[in-house]
């Protein structure tokens, strides 16, 4: 097979990585198991050129990406619409999509599995069209990436620093607002007020990272948290470090093949998060699961994701 790898040099663990040495030791691993590999490596800011350049490249049999959730994401969409199996390389801060795909988060082990892996199919999610593979939120999830994304940090331990105090910044000031939704298209709207809202590519795991256990099911998981005050922020957040927070008194879970999300208090400024990015939220949101359709490169023990 005639594989690239594409690897932000940016990204959590490789900011602290010889390169030159991971990608000799990249080489030689797929080399073992009769691949022929080519490392790009590139600064974040030219990730996204990266990948679409390389998901273009002629007899090209997979593609590799190495980064975080965010650069992962994007390698996903990507490989997605070039029909490519993709591996994945964990070098960021959580890894929610290597942990659903049950990949080492090390990285250099992950080499040698990813070099004697199969491929298989999995689920990708839209919003909108646009492709994401962990979640899309909005209300609380999307007040604390805001707050943090304000602070300053610059490495794992800072991240996760960051993460904590906002955190704590919006269970003192939850959020409140109306969603109109419609699941599986099936004429029933419901409207209610709500303090957050995720839907993810699969139902979430009992986990406290929010990431699912299996990306074959071709269901999109549906939480809703009613309006909540400080105190139930708390005890929600002490559900979810827990890995309960489906038994929260507050939270609805449900699965669905679509969902259509109107929001009819719009107010300009309003944001949600895909895959960890913030964006500006649109007024009305169309998630759709597109099961199987996804490449990606698993361990050979493995029948699926």
């Amino acid at each position: 097979m005639k594989i690239k790898a594409v690897l932000n040099r940016d990204g959590g663990t490789f900011k602290t990585t010889d390169m030159q040495t991971y990608c000799e030791s990249a080489t030689r691993a797929f080399a073992a198991k009769g691949h022929e590999l080519v490392c790009d490596v590139v600064p974040g800011a030219e990730i996204v050129d990266a990948l679409e350049s390389a998901s273009g490249e002629a007899g090209l049999d997979a593609l590799l990406a190495g980064g975080g959730d965010g650069t992962i994401s994007t390698a996903a969409g990507i490989a997605w619409k070039a029909g490519l199996p993709l591996g994945v390389i964990p070098a960021g801060t959580m890894n929610l999509f290597a942990r659903s795909l049950k990949l080492p988060l090390d990285i250099w082990k992950v080499l040698d599995l990813l070099a004697g892996a199969k491929v298989a199919n999995v689920d990708i999610a839209t919003a909108n069209g646009r492709p994401f593979v962990h979640q899309f939120s909005a209300g609380l999830h999307a007040r604390m990436v805001r707050m943090r994304n304000q602070m300053d940090f610059a490495s794992r331990i800072g991240k996760i620093r960051a993460s904590t105090s906002a955190a704590f910044g919006v269970m003192l000031d939850p959020p409140r607002f109306e969603v109109v939704f419609d699941i599986d298209g099936d004429g029933r709207s419901d409207e209610r007020p709500i303090s957050a809202i995720s839907v993810s590519n699969n139902p979430l795991g009992n986990n406290s990272l929010f990431f699912a256990d299996r990306v074959d099911t071709g269901k999109l998981g549906v939480y809703l948290a009613e309006p909540l005050e400080p105190t139930g922020v708390g005890k929600l957040a002490f559900d979810i470090l827990r890995g309960k927070f489906k038994e929260n008194e507050a939270v609805t879970a449900s699965t669905a093949e679509r969902v259509h999300l109107h929001f009819p208090k719009y107010r300009k400024g309003a944001a949600c998060v895909l895959d960890g990015e913030l964006l500006r939220m649109p007024p009305d949101v169309e998630i759709k699961i597109h099961a199987g359709e996804l490449k990606v490169l698993v361990a050979p023990e493995q029948p699926t994701a």
